[in-house]
């Protein structure tokens, strides 16, 4: 029986880092970010609703959609921010079921679902269990600060418009400590997944 594991964390806090680590365990990972980016290639049903919505002069000269003109256009406005959500959204979850379906067919022992939003847009019913990578804010400013250029109230702002980290960690049925080396958060990960049967012991 294949196992759905549902990966989320917060902005800084490392979850891309333990995303790669399931290759190490020969365990597929299904990228919502990646999927994100793939429905709005030209072609896609979801980028001929956003030209539509937007408009064309959001288009490249290759006829892609530029991200960032895009981009500037949401953060400004909250409605504009939620009509591409309702595009892209239901796009990203129905090629993330109909992947995570592939390995449901062809028996996988399990498959992981790397969902940023999983608690926020509600899509904890497409997974069996959820891990919430975990740092303390003080590490998760610090980290944002470092990586990204950020002041310290540019790296607040956006980490007060996430879901508190906290919250997370409450609702996570398994949640992986990343303050401390990779390789103590790859232990953290192998010792999980064990306890869920998923790797022998």
């Amino acid at each position: 029986m294949c196992k759905v594991l549902g990966l989320t964390g917060s902005i800084a806090t490392g979850k891309s880092t333990v995303s790669l680590m399931f290759d190490d365990f020969c365990i597929p990972v299904i990228d919502a970010d990646k999927i994100a980016r793939e429905v709005v290639h030209p072609g896609e049903k979801a980028y001929e609703k956003i030209i539509h919505h937007f408009g064309v002069h959001i288009l490249r000269e290759d006829k892609t959609i530029n991200r960032k003109l895009l981009g500037e256009i949401i953060f400004a406005d909250n409605q504009k921010r939620e009509r591409l959500n309702h595009i892209v959204h239901p796009a990203v979850r129905q090629k993330m079921v109909e992947r995570r379906d592939t390995y449901l067919q062809a028996d996988a022992p399990c498959v992981v679902l790397d969902i940023p939003l999983l608690f926020e847009n509600n899509l904890t019913e497409l997974v069996d269990k959820t891990i919430v990578v975990y740092v303390d804010e003080n590490t998760q400013l610090q980290r944002l600060m470092n990586r990204d250029g950020y002041s310290e109230a540019e790296a607040k702002q956006r980490i007060a418009a996430q879901m508190p980290i906290t919250d997370k960690v409450k609702r996570a049925d398994g949640v992986i400590d990343n303050t401390g080396s990779k390789f103590h958060t790859f232990q953290q990960l192998e010792e999980l997944l064990q306890s869920w049967n998923i790797l022998p012991r």
